[in-house]
Parts: C-alpha cells; sequence; structure tokens
C-alpha cells in the first residue's frame, strides 16, 4: 500500500484549452497518456494517489465530467486538493463532493483522509507571486504593496484551513502528517513562511505542493529537506508525468523489523 503525489494535469476533454505551454511544449504533449501508461505500471488498485490541485480548465462540473472521470479510472484510490484552477470545487461545498463522488474520488479541504497510521492533511495554500519591480540587473527593488496586501488576506484564510485539517485529525489522535498544498509553501523571496511554521509546530514529515510548472518555476520553492521536514514538488511536467512516491509502507516496515 503505496502513497503517491502528482498535480497540475490540467485536463481539458471537454473545456476550451488556455495555457499556450500545454500546446508548445513538448513535456505536454500527450501528457495524458503518459501519465495513463506510468499509473499502470506503478500503481495498484491498493495504493493511494494524491493530486495536489489544477485538475482540470473546467468551469463547472459539466465542463469537468471526462477529466473527474479520466482521474477516477487511474488506479488506486484518488483524493483530489483545490488548485487555483479548480473552478468546479466551491469551498463550501466540499461536503457535496464528498458525498457526490463517494466511494470514487476523495476531496481534501477543511478535513483530512488517513493512510495506515498517517493523517493526510492539506488546503490550496496561497503565495505573493508578485508583481515585483526589478532593475535593469535583473534584482528585485520592490513589489505592488496592495497585491501583498490582498495576498496577506488570502495566506491567512489557507492558514486557517490547514489549521482546521491539522486539529481534525489530531483530535482523532493522529501523531504523524503528511501536509499537501496547491501553491508551493514560499514564495521566491522567502526562506520560511506560515506554511513552513505550521508543518513545523505539527510534526509534518512532507510538504508535498504543486503549482510551479515549466522550467523557470521549477525551482520558486522549497524542494528538500529544511530543518525535520522534507518538501517536494510534485508538479506534472515537473515529474514527467511520472507520480512520486510519498510512502512505500512495505519497504518502511521491513526497514523497522531489520532494524
Amino acid at each position: 500500500m503505496s502513497l503517491y503525489a502528482i498535480g497540475d494535469l490540467h485536463l481539458h476533454f471537454k473545456s476550451e484549452l488556455k495555457a499556450r505551454n500545454q500546446i508548445e511544449d513538448k513535456v505536454w504533449q500527450n501528457h495524458e497518456k503518459v501519465l495513463v501508461d506510468n499509473c499502470k505500471s506503478m500503481i495498484t488498485a491498493n495504493d493511494t494517489l494524491v493530486l495536489v490541485g489544477d485538475h482540470s480548465w473546467g468551469k463547472n462540473l459539466a465542463e469537468c465530467r471526462y477529466d473527474l472521470d479520466y482521474i477516477m479510472n487511474l488506479p488506486g484510490r484518488k483524493i483530489l486538493l483545490r488548485g487555483n484552477h479548480d473552478m468546479f470545487w466551491d469551498v463550501k461545498k466540499t461536503g457535496q463532493l464528498n458525498e457526490m463522488f463517494k466511494g470514487k474520488l476523495e476531496f481534501l479541504q477543511n478535513n483530512y483522509f488517513s493512510y495506515e497510521d498517517y493523517a493526510l492533511v492539506g488546503t490550496k495554500g496561497y503565495t505573493f507571486e508578485g508583481p515585483f519591480y526589478f532593475d535593469r540587473y535583473g534584482n528585485i527593488q520592490g513589489w505592488d504593496e496592495k497585491e501583498a496586501e490582498h495576498a496577506e488576506k488570502l495566506v491567512k484564510r489557507e492558514y486557517e484551513r490547514l489549521v482546521s485539517s491539522f486539529e481534525a485529525a489530531k483530535a482523532d489522535g493522529y501523531k504523524k502528517f503528511i501536509m499537501f498544498l496547491h501553491y508551493p509553501p514560499t514564495n521566491i523571496l522567502q526562506s520560511d513562511s506560515i506554511f513552513t511554521k505550521i508543518a513545523e509546530k505539527y510534526g509534518a514529515e512532507q510538504v508535498i505542493y504543486g503549482h510551479c510548472h515549466g522550467k523557470s518555476r521549477f525551482h520558486d520553492s522549497i524542494i528538500g529537506k529544511k530543518g525535520k521536514v522534507v518538501y517536494s514538488l510534485a508538479s506534472g511536467d515537473y515529474l514527467l508525468w511520472k507520480p512520486m512516491v510519498v510512502l512505500k509502507l512495505n519497504l518502511i516496515k521491513k526497514y523497522k523489523k531489520e532494524v
């Protein structure tokens, strides 16, 4: 029973394609088939796949129908996180989505899901992405303060949602956590943030995030170990459409037994 993650599929089976890079960048060509083939070769019916947002370009459930069908047909248990482009997902109706797709898909928002003795917690998150102002040498000289102030409000909202996710799991007795975000935990100017601090506070072992796709964006945030937390980018084009292994419990249990 392994745990995998990937994100930013940006499916568009019944909606208008909006991203130029999905037309021009070779890594996006036929990416739906590449992902299916990789999932079928890696993931079993007993495994869990967390998709960290931006599932579909569809504006509503009708436009997302074939995109969600595609995700449902991937092997294993599927848990979805909300991305900034997931217009079909009204955060206040997450419970309705979980009822509607019961036994097929699970939607992670203001709640948590269990995986063995771990709680899988998460929220969309948010980071301030600009606009930044540069000098002629490419050094950042400042930013739009009004936009930054608005971003702070969104960060606070997402922080509160993440706390509710952690606290719900903690109230049910969970002590081991994997944390998922759509947005990266920090922006390009930050070495830490409210999201890295909450990961440390609750003792999350890993933080998995997406959103940073396109080669120029792959290193916008933390990749690797910071303190006791391991941070990983799981956007699909970064992973070349091969889901990343978050946990492989059969190997963990074997290791513990040998030790």
